[in-house]
């Protein structure tokens, strides 16, 4: 019988490399690929801030497949990143809200683009490294569930795969922990066993979001603008709204005699509204842009856990589908800064239902 075929999305970390040498070792016909999506940075820089998807990404994973045995290639996917995921991350920041761009880069690159070009080398399956795990459920529909480990679960940021996305997807990574992956590569020997993790964004490596905006499109977009109370009164000048995001309240330099956060961004007034920390606490979300993974769709309203970002541990509440791509989620307790652009992401037990992106709070 023939070997199964599978393409490895390799970052030149211990995960995507730990995933190759799990499915070699599976008896899959592996393949080693790193995606080239912006990689014009100093290798100096994309090491010292541990990126995924670098130069020295590039270096690192080729050695580690010359380890495994495996062919290894360099697939150039600038473009789809910058469309799908740079420019996307540019416009929402322009619209007042936050995003996530791994999310997108998931979606769109890491699987839509890089799956296709899979398939067309005769590939059935890609894997990453990611720790989650897939399964197909008695409904016939493939879920993303919780890793074993609580402490790595990367599900949050992949509730936006499709199911055909998921159907030629392979996590064997989700199965174990990270110290347990360690323990694997360095019992294999991979130079890469004590590689730190990524962190942030992956191209923005100094952290300074507004910065990078305005250097990809110029110094138009860092628009002055007011500081306002709800009700309108003026507070003081911003530096634009990209330098803004919901809750924060660090590098407002307002003197208010007490702690302020940024509770709304009103992009049409070009104003950033200010308030209290308990004005930051609210119990209902809208999101569009729904993705339905474990269910098809939502008939009545349902109860799951929800998440409003990636370090929330969850929330009971209340999901209600409104039209074709629109949901409203009530929670049974308030929740802080719910914020505009992020995803919303809803669980029934291990798996994941859906989820969206937040419009409105």
């Amino acid at each position: 019988m023939e070997k199964k075929k599978v393409v490895v999305g390799m970052s030149g970390g211990v995960d995507s490399s730990v995933a190759a040498y799990l499915l070699k070792e599976q008896g899959y016909d592996v393949i080693g690929v790193t995606m080239q999506i912006w990689q014009d940075e100093s290798t100096q820089i994309q090491e010292e801030n541990g990126g995924c998807c670098g130069l020295s990404a590039v270096d690192d994973a080729r050695r580690v497949a010359g380890e495994l045995g495996i062919p290894y290639y360099v697939m150039n996917f600038k473009r789809e990143f910058k469309e799908q995921v740079m420019d996307y991350f540019i416009g929402e920041y322009r619209l007042g809200r936050t995003p996530n761009p791994c999310i997108a880069c998931n979606r769109h690159v890491k699987w839509e683009a890089l799956l296709k070009r899979s398939l067309d080398i005769g590939a059935d399956y890609i894997a990453t490294g990611h720790y989650a795990r897939i399964e197909q459920l008695a409904n016939g529909r493939y879920a993303i569930k919780n890793s074993v480990t609580a402490k790595k679960d990367q599900t949050y940021a992949l509730y936006n795969l499709t199911q055909e996305q998921l159907s030629h997807t392979l996590m064997p990574v989700g199965d174990y922990t990270k110290d347990e992956i360690r323990s694997i590569a360095e019992k294999i020997n991979l130079r890469v066993a004590n590689k730190p993790d990524s962190q942030d964004i992956c191209f923005v490596p100094d952290g300074d979001y507004a910065g990078f905006i305005e250097r990809e499109i110029g110094d138009s977009v860092a628009k002055e603008g007011n500081f306002v109370l709800e009700d309108g009164t003026v507070l003081g000048k911003h530096k634009g709204i990209t330098h803004y995001t919901i809750g924060q309240r660090k590098g407002l330099n307002l003197s208010m005699g007490k702690p302020v956060f940024v509770t709304e961004i009103r992009p049409e007034t070009n104003e950033v509204v200010i308030g209290d920390n308990e004005d930051l606490f609210v119990r209902e979300v809208y999101a569009d842009r729904i993705n339905f993974m474990s269910v098809p769709d939502l008939k009545e309203k349902q109860h799951f856990k929800a998440k409003i970002r990636y370090a929330h541990q969850g929330a009971p509440a209340l999901i209600e589908q409104i039209d074709d791509d629109l949901i409203r989620c009530t929670f049974e307790e308030p929740q802080r800064a719910m914020t505009p652009g992020q995803a919303l992401v809803f669980y029934d037990g291990e798996y994941v239902a859906g989820g969206g992106t937040i419009i409105k709070r």
